[in-house]
């Protein structure tokens, strides 16, 4: 009789360690009551000549307005990461440094007197390349329903909301995330 052990393991490092890193910036948020999230964890228009902007260009990314913010954000990167570091490996850190690097600069020349942080460009990201994965060539049609209604969501509530939430971050985000899958899949 052949007894199988229940045990827990490590399935994806890349979405784990990324999750990890937002949990600490969160916390540090916290400890230095939001000095770390201004200093590294978001990005703001600030000299080009400064190495720190840089750092946040990228840091950006692993900083949360909150609790709310933080977990939202997380669900979905724990959802669809471990899929997609299975389809894609090591090039989801390309992924998630592309989108956080494109999205902050973009961000900074549009609206250098905003703050952003939060992953959720990464998550559109993962949305959109989730949605590519498949067959190695054409384009699927889930990746096209998905780009028509989350863009035009996305767009909609652009012009119509007025809340602290950066539509174009979620589209460059998702768009980047598409652009990426194309490009590995050739």
């Amino acid at each position: 009789m052949n007894k199988k052990k229940f045990q827990i393991y490590l399935n994806a490092p890349i979405t784990l360690g990324f999750v990890a890193i937002c949990v600490i910036a969160t916390g540090l948020d916290y400890l230095t009551k939001s000095a770390s999230t201004i200093l590294v964890f978001s990005t703001y228009g600030s000299s080009w000549l400064s190495p720190m902007t840089y750092v946040r260009l990228i840091c950006h990314v692993f900083g949360h307005g909150g609790l709310d913010h933080l977990v939202n954000n997380m669900l979905y990167i724990l959802l669809l990461g471990p899929m997609l570091e299975e389809k894609y490996h090591d090039r989801l850190v390309t992924v998630i440094l592309t989108v956080a690097l494109v999205t902050g600069i973009i961000h900074n020349i549009i609206q250098p007197d905003v703050m952003l942080l939060g992953a959720s460009g990464v998550v559109f990201a993962f949305i959109l390349l989730a949605s590519i994965t498949g067959k190695d060539s054409g384009i699927p049609v889930t990746l096209i329903l998905v780009a028509v209604l989350w863009l035009g969501k996305e767009i909609y509530a652009g012009f119509t909301s007025a809340d602290n939430v950066s539509q174009i971050t979620h589209i460059i985000g998702g768009l980047s995330g598409a652009i990426l899958g194309m490009l590995f899949k050739k």
